[in-house]
C-alpha cells in the first residue's frame, strides 16, 4: 500500500474527534504534528468508523480539499492492510476505489499521483478457463442460489412442451446451464430439443471473463448435452446492455413471430445481468443513439423499463430474475458508498469460509469485488455500469412491465435448502411473498424471483 510522505503539519482533523493519549502512548517520531501513529489507531479500527473515515474522504475529495483528503487517507492506509481482516481488506478496497477517483478530480490529482507511486492501483482480473469458472462458481452460494432456484422454476413452467427456447442472459457465462440439461434429460416424457440463445459478447468488460469464444463455449454445451441424450441448438447474437439489447430483443421478436404457433416454450433467464441496463439515474435515452426498440417511450422511461416491456411483448413461458438484493444507483457519491460498504462487507466475510488466505482463487474473487467497488466509487455516467437495484424495486417494475410473480414450489425450496447444507452455517434462504431471499449471519444477500406473463 501507498506511504505517504512530506505531510502538512495536522493539529486536528474537525469532521471527527482523535483519541486521547498520554505521552507515553505517542511515539516521538511521528508522520505529522499533533496525530497519532499507527500504533495509537487501535480505536479506528471497527466497520463503523471505517466507514465514516470513507465517507469523509469522499466529501474531500469532492469538495476537491487535496489537504484533508490526504490526511484522512493517512489513517485508513495504515488501519486498512490489504492482507487484514475482511473489515480491513474491505475497507482497503474502497481506498483504492477514492484514489482512483481522486485521480480525476482537480487539485487531488497531485494526491492521487504520489498514491500511485507508491503502490500499484490496477486490479489484475483473471480470466477464467471454464473448468475454473466452474469450480469457481460451485465454491459459494452466490451464483448457486439463483441457479438452484432459477432452474426449479424453469422446470415447472415447461413441463410438457417438446421444445424449449432458452435465453440466458447470465453473468456466468452460461454455467447454469449443464445442470439444467442434466435435469431435463431425466424428464419422465423424455428430452425435448432445447435452443439456447445468449448475448455474445455482453459482459466482455465485466468480471468474471471468460478465456474462449461464446462459439467455442456453445460448442462444449452442446457436446455436454449430446452427452445427456438432448439435442442442444445453440446460437449467441451480438448484443450488450448498454443499448438495453436491442438486437437480441429484435432477434427474439422476429422468432417469436415465427414459433409463436408451435407451442415452443420461451425461458427467459435473467441471472444478475439486467442491473448493468441503464436506468433512470444515468436518463440513458439522451445516451443512445436512437429508440432501439420499436415502441414509442415516454421521457421518463429508462432502456431498463423499456426493455422489460419488451420481453413482455414476447409473451414468454417464464421470466426467472436473480440479482444481488442492494442499492447502488445515487447519483450521490457518500449515498453509494454507504449502500456499497454496507453491502459488500458479505463477499469479505463468507471468502474466509471457503478459501485460504494466499490462495490463487482467493486473490481472483477478491479481485472481482474490488472492479466492483471501484466501478460504484470512481466512475460515473456511462462508465458505471454497477448499478444495483433492490428486490422491491425489480419487483414493482416487472409488476408495471404487465408480470405477475409466482411462487417457487416446496420442492424448489427443498433443493435450495440442500444445496445450502453444503456451505458455511452462516448462509440462510427466507421466503418473502412469492421470492426467495439468501441469506449471510440474517442479511439479505440475493433475491430469486419467477414470472409469468399478467
Amino acid at each position: 500500500m501507498m506511504q505517504f510522505s512530506e505531510i502538512p503539519p495536522l493539529h486536528q482533523i474537525p469532521p471527527f474527534s482523535i483519541p486521547t493519549m498520554n505521552k507515553n502512548q505517542i511515539h516521538r517520531a511521528r508522520p505529522w504534528p499533533g496525530f497519532p501513529t499507527s500504533k495509537g489507531l487501535g480505536s479506528f479500527g471497527d466497520a463503523n468508523c471505517m466507514e465514516q473515515l470513507l465517507v469523509h474522504c469522499a466529501n474531500a475529495i469532492e469538495s476537491n480539499d487535496a489537504t484533508l483528503a490526504q490526511q484522512i487517507l493517512w489513517v485508513l492506509n495504515n488501519i486498512a492492510p490489504p492482507d487484514g481482516d475482511s473489515n480491513q481488506r474491505l475497507t482497503c478496497a474502497f481506498l483504492r476505489a477514492l484514489i482512483v477517483r481522486a485521480a480525476k478530480s482537480g487539485t487531488c490529482k497531485m494526491l492521487a499521483a504520489m498514491a500511485n507511486a507508491h503502490c500499484n492501483l490496477s486490479i489484475d482480473i483473471h480470466t477464467f478457463s471454464v473448468i475454473e469458472l466452474a469450480s469457481f462458481v460451485d465454491l459459494t452460494p452466490w451464483h448457486r442460489f439463483g441457479f438452484t432456484a432459477a432452474n426449479a422454476a424453469i422446470l415447472e413452467a415447461v413441463e410438457g412442451y417438446s421444445v424449449i427456447h432458452i435465453v440466458d442472459l447470465s453473468l456466468t457465462h452460461c454455467m447454469q446451464i449443464p445442470t439444467l440439461i442434466d435435469a431435463i434429460a431425466s424428464r419422465l416424457e423424455g428430452p425435448p430439443l432445447v435452443k439456447l440463445t445468449v448475448a455474445g459478447g455482453a459482459t466482455e468488460d465485466v468480471p468474471p471473463m471468460l478465456d474462449l469464444s461464446y462459439e467455442e463455449l456453445g460448442s462444449k454445451l452442446i457436446n455436454f448435452a449430446r452427452s445427456r441424450n438432448v439435442v442442444l441448438e445453440f446460437r449467441a447474437i451480438p448484443s450488450t446492455y448498454a443499448d438495453g439489447f436491442s438486437s437480441l430483443i429484435e432477434q427474439l421478436r422476429v422468432q417469436h413471430l415465427v414459433y409463436a404457433e408451435s407451442g415452443e416454450a420461451l425461458v427467459i433467464n435473467c441471472h444478475m445481468m439486467l442491473h448493468y441496463l441503464p436506468e433512470e439515474t444515468l436518463s440513458p435515452l439522451s445516451n443512445v443513439n436512437s429508440n432501439p426498440y420499436s415502441f414509442e417511450p415516454s421521457s421518463t422511461q429508462s432502456l431498463r423499463t423499456m426493455f422489460l416491456k419488451a420481453l413482455r411483448g414476447l409473451d414468454p413461458t417464464v421470466v426467472v430474475l436473480v440479482d444481488e438484493d442492494a442499492d447502488f444507483t445515487s447519483n450521490n457519491l457518500v449515498c453509494r458508498l454507504r449502500a456499497a460498504f454496507n453491502y459488500l462487507w458479505i463477499p469479505y466475510d463468507t471468502v474466509d469460509t471457503f478459501l485460504p488466505q494466499g490462495s490463487k482463487q482467493r486473490q481472483w474473487y477478491e479481485a472481482d469485488i474490488c472492479w466492483k467497488i471501484e466501478n460504484v466509487i470512481a466512475h460515473e455516467g456511462l462508465q458505471r455500469v454497477e448499478r444495483l437495484e433492490p428486490k422491491s424495486r425489480w419487483v414493482q417494475r416487472m409488476r408495471n412491465a404487465g408480470f405477475r410473480g409466482v411462487s417457487f414450489g416446496e420442492e424448489a425450496i427443498s433443493e435450495v435448502k440442500t444445496m445450502l447444507d453444503e456451505h458455511a452455517a452462516g448462509w440462510g434462504l427466507k421466503k418473502e411473498e412469492d421470492d426467495l431471499v439468501l441469506t449471510w449471519k440474517g442479511h439479505n444477500v440475493v433475491f430469486a424471483t419467477a414470472w409469468l406473463p399478467a
